[in-house]
């Protein structure tokens, strides 16, 4: 006795349905990273933070923390890139007092820098740190009560396997040296005024601009 065919067809659908469903509901390691860090472990942050306290304001790591989001940013596991956390104190930053007299004292100390985004003061360290590095980009890793923490991704440009590489070549060419000291990181971009978040759109430029507002900040 034969077996009705359209329940046979009808078994083969559902099957597959059930196939799709399961191949959709399956996520890449990175998509679960970025949701995991979207709400990290508190006792697991509490213990980092504290070792991070303890050592160097500039320390170069092994590896990214977050390497879904370094290598959406461009980093790759090959000589010349370079991984190093930042901390950043929160709060005013003030510019050493001048001992020479003869100035007013409201000129002595800049209490705000409201222009500059901890991300990029943290880019900036970076790159003067390690001034024969460019600096690519970097990201959030956390934070505490008087500190931001970030990890600052470095090129040399001067290594073969950077020269070679055809997707990070051009930051061999002359014309991105000290990019991030001219604000042409995604940092320095959103902190001019470039970038929003719904993307690059020149019409959405902070007005007025700072040349034309006596370089007030913004």
């Amino acid at each position: 006795m034969f077996s009705n065919p359209f329940c046979l067809l009808k078994q083969t659908e559902d099957f597959k349905n059930d196939i799709l469903q399961h191949l959709h509901m399956a996520q890449s390691m990175y998509h679960y990273m970025r949701e995991a860090w979207k709400k990290p472990d508190t006792a697991t942050m509490r213990e980092r933070m504290i070792a991070w306290r303890a050592g160097d304001a500039i320390s170069v790591v092994d590896k990214p923390l977050r390497i879904d989001r370094a290598r959406s940013l461009g980093y790759k596991a090959k000589k010349g890139f370079v991984v190093v956390r930042v901390r950043v104190m929160r709060g005013g930053r003030t510019r050493r007092r001048v001992e020479v007299k003869g100035r007013k004292t409201r000129k002595q100390t800049n209490r705000k820098t409201l222009k500059m985004s901890y991300k990029w003061v943290a880019e900036m360290r970076a790159s003067k740190f390690f001034n024969n590095l460019e600096v690519l980009n970097s990201y959030w890793i956390g934070k505490d009560g008087k500190h931001y923490f970030f990890e600052v991704i470095l090129v040399d440009p001067e290594r073969p396997e950077i020269k070679n590489d055809r997707t990070m070549s051009w930051i061999y060419t002359g014309h991105h040296h000290g990019r991030v000291e001219r604000g042409l990181t995604s940092a320095g971009k959103q902190s001019r005024g470039l970038i929003t978040r719904r993307g690059h759109s020149p019409n959405l430029k902070v007005r007025p601009s700072l040349r034309s507002w006596n370089r007030r900040g913004k």
